[in-house]
C-alpha cells in the first residue's frame, strides 16, 4: 500500500501552493508532488466501455479474453462534451481513484474545432465555453495525485484552421495549462505531442512552447496510435532536445496499441496488437494506455459501422490475437 498520509499530503501541498506567493514562476512548472510516489498503482476504470461490454455481454465466446487482457487493464477516462456536468464527473473519477489508492489517468479532449471536423469532430461551443469547462475539469482533481493528458491532437491539427483559429486554440491551450500549474500540485499534466512521423520534432517543440509546456510535466506522443515505444522514445528525445530540456520536457507514451506497430494507416488498421501494459519508465515518464483498445478511431477499416469513440469486440479480439 501506498504511503497512509499520502491524502493528507496531496492536501497540505495544494494549501502551499494556493496560500504561499510565488510558489511558481512564469518561466518554469509548479513544483509539483510525485502522483506515482503518491499511489500504488494506476487505475483501472470499472466503466469503460470494454468493462460494460464485458457486464452485458455474459456469454459471448470471446468475453473471458477481453476481459483478462482489455477490462482489468488500467487506462484513461476521456472527457468531453458526452461527460455531462464535467466537474462532478471529474470529481467522482479522481476520488474513486484516490479511495483505493490508485493513481487515475483523465484526458482532456473537447477543444474547438476538434479533430478538424473529423471522426472524432466536436467540442465545446466557444472559447469562454471550453475556458469554463476545462477550468472546472481542473477544479474537480485538485490536490488529489492524478495524470492529466491535454487535448489529443490540437497542436498537430493547427495546420488545418486559419490563422486566427490558430491562436485561439494556441490561446486556449495555454489557458488549460495556466490552470492545471497553478490548481493540481499533484497532478502531472502532458500537453499533446503528436506522434513520431506526424510533425517534425523541431516545429513541435515550437508549438508546445507557444503553449508554454513548462508550466507543466511535458508532453505526450502516440496517443490513439499505433508506433513502437522505440519509434516514441526516439521522438520524445529529440522533442525533449528541440525543448532545451528542463522543465516541460518529459514525456508518456501510448502504448495501447503499439505491439506490433504501424502499418501506416491510423484508423481501425488490421494486424495491430496491444501493447505493454501500463507502467512507469520505459524510456520515458510513464508508459500507459491512453486509448482504450478496442473503442473504435471512426467508420473505417476493420469497423467500417462503429462509430468513433465506441466499443467494438471485433477490434478487442483482433488487437488481442495480433490479425
Amino acid at each position: 500500500m501506498a504511503p497512509p498520509r499520502r491524502k493528507f499530503a496531496a492536501l497540505l501541498a495544494l494549501s502551499v501552493a494556493l496560500l504561499i506567493p510565488g510558489v511558481s514562476t512564469p518561466a518554469q512548472a509548479a513544483v509539483t508532488g510525485n502522483p506515482l510516489e503518491m499511489s500504488n498503482g494506476f487505475y483501472v476504470d470499472p466503466n469503460s466501455n470494454s468493462a460494460n461490454w464485458v457486464r452485458n455481454n455474459a456469454g459471448h465466446p470471446d468475453l473471458n479474453q477481453i476481459r483478462d487482457r482489455i477490462a482489468t487493464k488500467a487506462g484513461a477516462r476521456w472527457f468531453g462534451g458526452w461527460s455531462g456536468d464535467i466537474g462532478p464527473a471529474v470529481a467522482a473519477y479522481a476520488k474513486a481513484a484516490d479511495d483505493t489508492e490508485k493513481l487515475p489517468i483523465l484526458v482532456a479532449y473537447n477543444i474547438p474545432g476538434r479533430d478538424c471536423g473529423g471522426h472524432s469532430g466536436g467540442g465545446a461551443g466557444s472559447p469562454e465555453a471550453y475556458k469554463a469547462w476545462i477550468s472546472a475539469f481542473s477544479n474537480a482533481i485538485g490536490g488529489r495525485p492524478a495524470v492529466v493528458i491535454i487535448e489529443p491532437d490540437a497542436l498537430a491539427q493547427l495546420d488545418c484552421m486559419s490563422a486566427a483559429n490558430q491562436a485561439t486554440r494556441i490561446e486556449l491551450l495555454k489557458f488549460a495549462v495556466r490552470e492545471f500549474q497553478a490548481k493540481n500540485p499533484n497532478t502531472w499534466t502532458y500537453m499533446d505531442g503528436g506522434n513520431y512521423s506526424w510533425i517534425a520534432a523541431n516545429e513541435m517543440a515550437r508549438r508546445l512552447k507557444l503553449v508554454e509546456v513548462n508550466r507543466i510535466r511535458g508532453f505526450a506522443l502516440n496517443v490513439s496510435n499505433y508506433y513502437t515505444t522505440a519509434q516514441s522514445v526516439s521522438k520524445g528525445n529529440a522533442i525533449k532536445a528541440a525543448l532545451g530540456g528542463g522543465a516541460g520536457s518529459n514525456f508518456v507514451i501510448d502504448t495501447s496499441r503499439n505491439g506490433k506497430g504501424s502499418n501506416g494507416e491510423w484508423c481501425n488498421p488490421a494486424g495491430r496488437q496491444l501493447g505493454v501494459n501500463s507502467q512507469a519508465g520505459g524510456g520515458a515518464d510513464m508508459l500507459i494506455w491512453i486509448k482504450v483498445p478496442g473503442d473504435s478511431d471512426g467508420k473505417c477499416g476493420i469497423a467500417p459501422n462503429t462509430e468513433a469513440g465506441q466499443f467494438s469486440p471485433v477490434i478487442a479480439k483482433r488487437l488481442i490475437e495480433g490479425w
